[in-house]
């Protein structure tokens, strides 16, 4: 080629380079990947608003991380989260071109108000709506109704008004259900000839319509079906009688009807409730006799002060109830002798049974709990006291005749020193430390930082007393580390029941490292509060959290948002001039960069370790991992005595596997691939940055890696105790009902957490028995997570990507589509659940136990289900229990043939959760102690009534992913009989 032909080609090459950079300069400025619709809904959403997040800007793509708040997957927004960004404007109707929106939050922005729009119910793919905290108002649109994936409803603390749409009782798939706090008015709507109602809402666990105007009769509205474990109906003007069918729906355990106009005698069956913590009925005009409580033993805290119940003495229970830490039944016409062993009982903080007729003398003596801090016995008719001397709290007596004897004198004064609240306690900083006005004090360095706070009130706190320190700094610890701040930055403040009687706190969350918290930052903790992702601690129970606006972002405005005041002639010119240089230069960039690109494109395919700054040599951290380190090849064959066949615990067509101990006394499995099943070096690195991003406790760990010397290694945590099919099956393990519930609720959140929660989510294509490791508390690890392997096929010269999946667990869809899904990885998981029950393979002898089981139910079999013959001897007991039924029941719905029709690994969690909290509530002495703790969820209780976790849901975050993969997984050791 001479060099006239290659000065040509160079002028041809740039002018045509100049020509691209001029046609993407005049282009419109718009978004490179995300879907055309779902970028001009995000557009007119900004429009609306005057204070939008400053990254939501047009010069970048809101799929590519870019805007603040904002998830896509495949160019489709699929998440939108903005809660506490001091939002000010309305919700545009275009939030209804989002049609692949699985989670909208975009709670605690005061400023956001208007009318929901009804075009929401647009969003068919809609998992989780949050609108808590803002200040909408007008009625809820009956659009809702079409969300049939809807989950999670929370709409709470706006200004909601008119009535409950009848259509609400369409989401079947409904967990959780909160219009509290709004000007609601009209009935709770229930089914009609012609209507749907909430009576049909039997999956659903919250019911919380406290704080509006709600009126009318609750009948029709409960039924034995339901699986509520919360009622929060306070505070409304409900009228009739409390029906019959309340005391059917076995699975409450926080009730609260009180501030109403409720009438007639409390249903006998309220006894059958007996799982339930709270009672509180409070306010009404009840009749009747008291209830008899005495076989709710799980009850910590009854309130039945107010109503016109019938004239009686002390109820029976007063002393047996060991659970109880609050009795008040003022006003309730009660006479006779105040039982002396109400004080005794081991829980009780506060009694309080003032406006009675209690007479004679009153015994506060013996053994007296000592964290009894208050009884209120105001206006009886009580003539003397005994009062042991190691009483030294609140006793009330005035208005009794009592109070004429001097010995007295101290309790009968309504000016007795009260016990101060705790407060977070700034000790430790010096007292000339102060900030501006909208800084405070950093508990955990006494520096000045922008907090992010706000009011947490919890609607049914199982106890009274305000003082204990210890509880309150279980709730500070807990925030902490639910939310993933540095310890010690966490201030509670202003600790009160408000006029509600719902325990309110002052909460501010200071930043871990600056002085304030980004954006994102506050999106997550927004989002972790409002999607009740944060579980306090169990005796704080059911909560809810308003965030008081960010100060930093107070006075913020939309970039976009002010308006040029330069001519728009100077504009023109500026544009031309700025443009023309501006070409020039990018084009010369460009090149440069296509030069650069060449070289780093070269170098990743010959190194693709070179970006990570480590070399071979190096067995040091990398950085760009997240918990896993690059080993070296000595590292590993010294651990392992040069693998040698002593340390070799399997082997497969992937190659083998070594147990090893490296110089920390860590056991690890060491998993070596052969030269035929290697990956690309690519393909291995980027798997292996991925699953060191996947940290959960039920899922077994990537320590690191070995890739030198033609060597490709996996490095796992060692789990000793072999597979869950092996402890079923070989070792003779004793796995009672419990300990099979929590294996099956720890594997379900390894899945859940797989599904919805790892970057990118993971379909695991292969669960089963075999795949799922117990530790030696028997805590459930989930296996052979890694992505499926792209092999190359010899015979047809192609990579095609290999089907993972063991006969008896494959999902029957599979065989139609060819495609795996989560939803498949939930079919498998039904399989397993059915192992736990049968402790069989799913097929033996030719007979397939999901048939096997399917054929057998039967429900009018009380003992048994229909399943006697099926069922593993070691839990044959428990098939009478209703949890047994309902563990049965989910993992029939999980191996439903159609795909659509099973529940996803979330809902999993939230109903076996449930089950296992019920049985630890249910047992004698709740003394159990779990194998499977979960960080957010203890479900084991204390002697002596044991409280038992009230919330048990956890909302996680959905995604999915596709087959781009490989084979590598975590292995175990199976020991030798």
């Amino acid at each position: 080629m001479d060099e006239a032909t290659r000065r040509r080609r160079r002028v041809t090459s740039t002018a045509l380079l100049l020509a691209l950079v001029v046609l993407a300069a005049s282009a419109p400025a718009g978004f490179c990947a995300i879907n055309s619709q779902d970028g001009s809904a995000l557009n007119a959403l900004k429009s609306q608003w005057t204070n939008a997040p400053s990254s939501w800007s047009s010069a970048s793509d809101p799929c590519d991380g870019g805007w603040d708040g904002v998830m896509c997957n495949n160019g489709r927004v699929t998440s939108l989260r903005l809660s506490s960004v001091n939002i000010q404007g309305t919700l545009s109707d275009s939030i209804g071109q989002l049609t692949q929106l699985v989670y909208l939050d975009v709670s605690f922005n005061i400023g956001l108000n208007g009318r929901m729009p009804a075009t929401i119910g647009n969003l068919a793919e809609l998992t989780t709506l949050i609108l808590a905290g803002c200040s909408f108002t007008g009625s809820i649109p009956t659009e809702l109704g079409n969300l049939q994936k809807l989950t999670f409803l929370a709409l709470n603390s706006n200004k909601f008004t008119g009535t409950i749409p009848p259509q609400l009782g369409l989401l079947s798939s409904l967990f959780w259900l909160d219009l509290a706090d709004n000007q609601l008015t009209g009935s709770i709507p229930v089914t009609t000839a012609n209507t749907p109602g909430l009576d049909q809402l039997i999956h659903t666990k919250h019911f919380h319509f406290n704080k509006n105007q709600l009126s009318g009769t609750l009948t029709g509205l409960f039924n034995s079906n339901m699986s509520l474990i919360h009622v929060l109906f306070d505070s409304n003007q409900f009228t009739g009688s409390i029906p019959e069918e309340l005391g059917g729906v076995s699975t409450l355990q926080v009730l609260r009807l009180d501030r109403n106009s409720l009438r007639g005698a409390i249903p006998p069956n309220i006894s059958n409730l007996v799982n339930l913590n709270e009672l509180n009925l409070a306010s009404n005009q009840l009749t009747g006799s008291l209830p008899d409580l005495s076989s709710m033993t799980q009850l910590n805290v009854v309130d039945l002060s107010n109503n016109s119940f019938a004239v009686s003495v002390a109820p029976n229970w007063f002393s047996t109830l060991t659970s109880l830490t609050s009795v008040s039944i003022s006003s309730g016409r009660l006479s006779g002798v105040v039982p002396k062993g109400l004080f005794t009982l081991p829980q009780l903080q506060q009694v309080v049974l003032s406006n009675n007729a209690f007479n004679g003398t009153l015994e506060v003596t013996g053994n007296i709990n000592k964290q009894l801090q208050t009884i209120n016995l105001m206006n009886n008719n009580i003539v003397a006291a005994n009062v042991t001397p190691s009483y030294n709290k609140t006793l009330v007596l005035v208005g009794n005749p009592g109070c004429q004897d001097p010995d007295l004198k101290s309790f009968c004064s309504l000016k007795q020193e009260s016990m101060i609240a705790y407060n977070t306690s700034l000790s430790k900083c010096s007292s000339t430390d102060s900030c501006s006005s909208d800084q405070s004090l950093n508990p955990a360095n006494c520096g000045c930082a922008y907090p992010y706070a706000g009011k947490m009130v919890f609607r049914a706190p199982l106890f009274t007393d305000l003082t204990n320190s210890a509880t309150f700094q279980q709730l500070e610890t807990s925030l902490t580390q639910q939310l993933s701040l540095r310890d010690g930055s966490v201030s509670l403040s202003d600790i009160h029941f408000n006029s509600d009687n719902y325990l309110q706190i002052q909460v501010a969350l200071f930043p871990s490292t600056a002085a304030s918290f980004s954006v994102p930052d506050l999106i997550r903790i927004g989002f972790d509060l409002s999607n009740q992702t944060y579980k306090p601690p169990p005796n704080f129970g059911p909560y809810y959290f308003i965030a008081d606006t960010y100060a930093l972002l107070a006075g913020a405005s939309s970039s976009g948002s002010k308006k040029s005041q330069i001519s728009t002639g100077a504009i023109a010119g500026i544009a031309v001039a700025g443009g023309l240089l501006v070409i020039a230069l990018i084009g010369m960039v460009l090149f440069a960069l296509r030069q650069k690109r060449r070289v780093k494109e070269v170098t990743g395919r010959t190194d693709p370790f070179a970006s990570w700054g480590v070399s071979h040599k190096d067995s040091g951290g990398a950085p760009q991992l997240k918990g896993a380190r690059l080993f070296s090849l000595n590292e590993l064959k010294n651990c392992t005595n040069n693998f040698s066949d002593t340390h070799e615990i399997g082997s497969g067509g992937y190659g083998k596997v070594y147990k090893g101990t490296l110089v920390d006394g860590t056991r690890v499995a060491i998993k070596r691939a052969e030269r035929g099943s290697m990956q690309g070096v690519v393909e291995f690195k980027n798997e292996i940055e991925l699953l060191s991003r996947v940290h959960h406790k039920n899922l077994v760990s990537l320590i690191g890696f070995c890739y030198e010397q033609g060597e490709q290694m996996l490095v796992y945590e060692y789990v000793s105790n072999g597979t869950l099919r092996e402890n079923l099956l070989v070792r003779g393990t004793y796995l009672d009902w419990k300990k099979r519930l929590r294996i099956a609720l720890g594997s379900a959140r390894g899945l859940a957490y797989l599904h919805e929660l790892a970057d990118p989510p993971i379909i695991h294509r292969d669960v089963k028995s075999t795949n799922i490791l117990l530790d030696d508390h028997l805590k459930a690890k989930v296996a052979d997570f890694g992505l499926s392997k792209l092999v190359a096929d010899t015979q047809k010269g192609h990579v095609s990507t290999q089907v993972k999946g063991t006969l008896g667990y494959l999902d029957p869809e599979y065989y139609m589509t060819q495609q795996l899904s989560e939803k498949s990885d939930v079919y498998s998981f039904g399989v397993v659940m059915l192992e736990l029950v049968s402790g069989r393979q799913p097929i033996e002898s030719g007979k397939y136990i999901v048939r096997e089981v399917r054929m057998a139910i039967d429900a009018n079999d009380r003992d048994h289900y229909g399943l006697r013959g099926l069922l593993d001897p070691a839990i044959r007991d428990n098939a009478r229990t209703a949890g047994f039924r309902r563990f049965v029941q989910l993992a029939m719905r999980c191996v439903d043939e159609s795909a659509a029709a099973r529940p996803a690994m979330g809902e999993v969690v939230k109903e076996i959760e449930a089950m296992l909290q019920n049985e630890v509530a249910g047992a004698d002495g709740g003394g159990a102690t779990s194998s499977a703790n979960s960080s957010a969820n203890e479900f084991d209780g204390a002697g002596g009534g044991a409280r038992s976790h009230p919330y048990s849901d956890t909302e996680i975050t959905r995604g999915s992913y596709g087959d781009n993969a490989s084979d590598y997984m975590p292995y175990f050791e199976v020991k030798p009989k």
